[in-house]
């Protein structure tokens, strides 16, 4: 890179598109950030407007590449991370979408999926997954059984059908591509990263032609140019939110553990392909290109900013400035336990039943307390599982729960696990840039803020065993 030149970070998230610049050495120049709506209905149905999602990330990335500190630099090359496990479909012909984004949160299709229980071994096997409806072969699944636009689409031969990545890419360039990234293609439960591609094995257990879906294309790919106002930048890399982040601090090692925290919580390792896949946790792709592949093994926990999300809707208390305020000891009322089942229960359990509840009584600010102690206590078991197959040496920390002391005091204790948090806001972005400026030697690592040395205390420990006991008694056993 030349030494002016910068590089665009898409990050097409839950609650946000966000544009982000960075110069050759990695440093942040220039950011902005688009809202984006969800809509809920019941428990299971969770939407996007396919549209907002990219009209937000096209005025993101306008705003960002036209602010004072951008002015006059060239950008060089552009890298788009997305919610995995998030899906539509669209007609290939104009690229309009026929459905809308049903989003990773979705488990519309959970009924229908339970018939297909006996070939679980199978997929797991297959996909590195367990056969859950927060993966998108369901949701493709149900718009094929329920939207009359998708079954003429697919009749006409028009039909495409896969990740909103795809969409992205297919909207944001010139010549509507249907292409898709390893990353994204590996949580759709129709792919195997043995061979990243398509399996016809999982095509056939779900009834998705192949001729619907994108075509696999590796995570480095000429996907095209990415019209910026003036500018056509280059859209070199194509992956996931939580693949992406795993690169915020350069190419990842097998001795930390990556642990992201925003909507959901994410916790990743490198690990060969061929090293064992510890119980109820899933095997990722993180990268590849022609220089290699790059897996991981990785636990997940959907209830980390959503269930702040919950008990915001519960509690009289501003719920970010206590968040902000809350002490690193909780004081002399001890926190409640919170059986945390927002979103449903990710790894290592797979229970997207299980109940959302409070174990005994606190005050708002104790109920925050216990919130945040359930996402580091479900972190802890993903953590454990993850030291079964190699030791784990430390946590790197990222996300916008990060900035909690109060949470990383509880994952230090709970793990027995240094945990450094770093002086970066945009993990997923910051990972994105990296990989589109080539995984440069002189991007310099992120400042270090502070490490969380586990404190030994017996009173969080107490609560944490009483939790699983809990957790147990409510039929989440690892």
């Amino acid at each position: 890179m030349p030494d002016d030149a910068l590089v665009l970070a898409l990050d097409q998230g839950s609650h946000a598109s966000r544009a982000v610049l960075f110069d050759a050495t990695g440093a942040e120049v220039a950011q902005a950030r688009q809202p984006v709506g969800t809509r809920r209905q019941g428990g299971d149905v969770v939407e996007q407007d396919p549209q907002e999602l990219l009209v937000s990330l096209q005025t993101a990335a306008l705003d960002a590449c036209e602010s004072s500190a951008a002015q006059g630099r060239p950008v060089v090359a552009a890298g788009l991370a997305t919610q995995r496990s998030t899906v539509l479909c669209w007609e290939r012909r104009t690229g309009r979408a026929l459905t809308d984004a049903l989003s990773w949160q979705d488990r519309r299709n959970a009924a229908w999926l339970a018939h297909l229980h006996p070939h679980a071994a199978q997929v797991r096997e297959i996909t590195g997954l367990p056969l859950s409806p927060h993966y998108g072969a369901s949701k493709l699944r149900w718009c094929l059984d329920h939207e009359p636009a998708v079954r003429r689409a697919a009749a006409d031969g028009q039909l495409a059908a896969g990740p909103l990545s795809s969409f992205l890419v297919a909207r944001l360039v010139p010549g509507l591509p249907c292409v898709v990234d390893p990353a994204n293609a590996s949580r759709t439960l129709l792919y195997d990263p043995s061979v990243l591609d398509w399996s016809d094995t999982l095509l056939g257990l779900f009834g998705i032609e192949r001729r619907h879906l994108p075509t696999c294309v590796a995570t480095r790919h000429a996907f095209g140019p990415l019209q910026v106002g003036a500018q056509a930048v280059a859209l070199t890399i194509c992956t996931g939110d939580q693949s992406a982040a795993a690169f915020a601090f350069g190419r990842p090692d097998s001795h930390s553990a990556l642990v992201n925290v925003g909507t959901g919580a994410f916790v990743q390792r490198v690990a060969p392909v061929e090293a064992a896949l510890p119980d109820g946790l899933l095997r990722s792709v993180l990268c590849a290109d022609a220089s290699g592949v790059l897996h991981a093994h990785e636990g997940t926990v959907n209830g980390a900013g959503g269930a702040l999300d919950w008990l915001r809707e519960r509690v009289a208390i501003d719920v970010d400035r206590a968040l902000a305020a809350l002490s690193p000891t909780p004081g002399a009322t001890e926190p409640p336990l919170f059986m945390n089942g927002v979103g449903g229960l990710g790894a290592p359990f797979w229970r997207p039943d299980f109940p959302v509840e409070f174990v005994g009584d606190g005050d708002d600010t104790a109920q925050l307390a216990a919130v945040l102690e359930s996402i580091a206590f479900l972190l802890g078991v993903n953590l454990e599982a993850l030291g079964r197959s190699a030791q784990v040496e430390r946590i790197r920390l990222s996300g916008g729960l990060a900035r909690s002391d109060y949470l990383c005091r509880c994952l230090a204790d709970t793990s027995s696990l240094a945990v450094e948090r770093y002086a970066l806001t945009e993990a997923t972005a910051r990972g994105a840039a990296f990989l589109a400026a080539g995984e440069p030697d002189s991007w310099q690592t992120p400042p270090l803020e502070r490490v969380f040395k586990p404190t030994g205390d017996a009173a969080l420990a107490a609560r944490y065993a009483r939790w699983r006991e809990e957790m147990g008694r409510r039929g989440a056993r690892t």
